[in-house]
């Protein structure tokens, strides 16, 4: 394996510009497909076959699934589809897309060492090449919301090349690191305070110009009571006070389902945390937990136990929107910053509302449900969201390993409340007479 390299000389990833002409639209393009290979330069070609479990998926996975989505959705699309470059390739690495055809099974990505990863990065450059030259000759309307769309989806999938990567890091004993981590910022975190949130009627979901995932729409009323919101996540050493205190232990504090996944699992403590409650595996490698950084990689069920135990709730996601919605989502702690852990917050000053965007998804008390007159996307891109909204819950604000500029206050992100391995944390609610 190569050596890991200083975060800071990682190329960083820019804002997503307007997708409005055929040159921004080919920069973005060419930008995020180089920040996934940029993301894999640490990794040996080893590291990129592995599967560590049923949830995560091997890097080159990722690569080349990133890949087949524009080949098959931009190049492939209307009476204009040219063929395919390899066939045979489109079972391997479809993903989940059943009008578009048959797919290998996810729980065996891992035995896929052929196509070799060599193999994979011509594929990328074969289709970059084409998908450029198409932007190059035209570009309307379709053309340009496939495509964004498809940018969009690739960021998702640089997010999961991190948490994919750092859980089979973690299942090393030789615990390598991903990166070297800079030198860890000093700061504390300051008394966790709760605002105020808005009541009554409220709109919520996505609304102005860009790009937006189907399942942020429609634009709708929600009625909100008397409720109050933390101006901060929960941190480690909030955390750690709850599992000294027996929360792992306490029945009355879980719901069953909670209870039951703790016993079959064994779980005394957030996932990658050692026993001692001070150290956990990061994507630096093993380091000493922060205890006034933001918790993370905790379960839905264990961010509602916490909660009860703490006496208050998890938001709903409409009290965590309207509060996040005039705040700037760009200046969050995000995978640009090269650190890869949620980090405490720098300055304390201020009265409002701290780190709602990077960091780490905050889990909501909402199901994954769609809105009120939602539609998803015509065709096989329905497939995206749509048919997921089943017994999953809500996520908000992105984490350190979300690309800046790609989540938003609408921006819904979405896990069963089992799944740990994300980098998602708790923001407390709590209701107001």
């Amino acid at each position: 394996m190569p050596p890991p390299i200083p975060v800071q000389q990682m190329p960083l990833a820019r804002d997503n510009p307007p997708a409005d002409s055929p040159s921004a639209l080919s920069e973005w393009y060419a930008q995020v497909r180089g920040r996934s290979l940029a993301l894999c330069a640490p990794l040996a070609p080893e590291d990129t076959v592995v599967q560590s479990m049923p949830d995560a998926s091997p890097t080159k996975w990722h690569l080349a699934h990133t890949t087949w989505f524009f080949e098959r959705f931009v190049l492939g699309r209307g009476g204009e589809a040219a063929a395919p470059l390899h066939p045979e390739w489109h079972f391997l690495f479809n993903s989940y897309y059943q009008s578009a055809g048959p797919m290998h099974l996810r729980t065996a990505r891992g035995l896929l060492s052929r196509p070799t990863l060599e193999q994979i990065r011509q594929y990328r450059a074969q289709i970059d090449e084409a998908v450029l030259a198409q932007l190059g000759t035209r570009l309307d309307e379709q053309l340009a919301a496939v495509l964004t769309l498809g940018l969009h989806h690739e960021q998702q999938h640089q997010e999961l090349m991190l948490t994919d990567i750092k859980h089979l890091f973690s299942c090393n004993p030789l615990q390598p690191a991903y990166v070297l981590p800079p030198q860890r910022r000093t700061a504390t975190a300051r008394p966790l305070r709760f605002l105020p949130g808005r009541t009554g009627i409220v709109a919520t979901g996505f609304e102005g110009a860009g790009f937006a995932y189907d399942n942020e729409l429609p634009r709708h009323s929600e009625l909100l009571h008397p409720h109050a919101i933390a101006d901060r996540p929960v941190s480690n050493a909030e955390y750690a006070e709850f599992i000294r205190d027996g929360g792992y232990r306490e029945p009355l504090l879980w719901m069953a389902e909670g209870w039951a996944t703790l016993e079959r699992e064994g779980w005394s403590r957030p996932l990658y945390w050692a026993e001692d409650l001070a150290h956990a595996f990061t994507l630096g490698g093993p380091r000493s937990l922060d205890p006034h950084a933001p918790v993370c990689h905790v379960s839905f069920f264990e961010a509602d136990a916490f909660a009860r135990w703490a006496g208050a709730r998890l938001p709903l996601e409409a009290e965590w929107e309207t509060l996040a919605a005039p705040l700037d989502p760009a200046r969050g702690h995000f995978a640009d910053d090269g650190v890869f852990d949620p980090l405490a917050e720098e300055e304390a000053s201020g009265a409002g509302a701290r780190q709602m965007f990077g960091d780490v998804w905050e889990w909501t008390a909402s199901p994954y449900v769609g809105y009120p007159g939602f539609k998803p996307l015509p065709g096989a891109l329905g497939e995206y969201n749509g048919k997921f909204m089943c017994g999953q819950w809500v996520l908000r604000g992105g984490s350190c390993a979300t690309p800046r500029g790609h989540v938003r206050a609408s921006y819904r992100n979405f896990f069963y409340p089992r799944d740990r391995w994300q980098f998602s944390g708790i923001r407390l609610a709590r209701d107001l007479p």
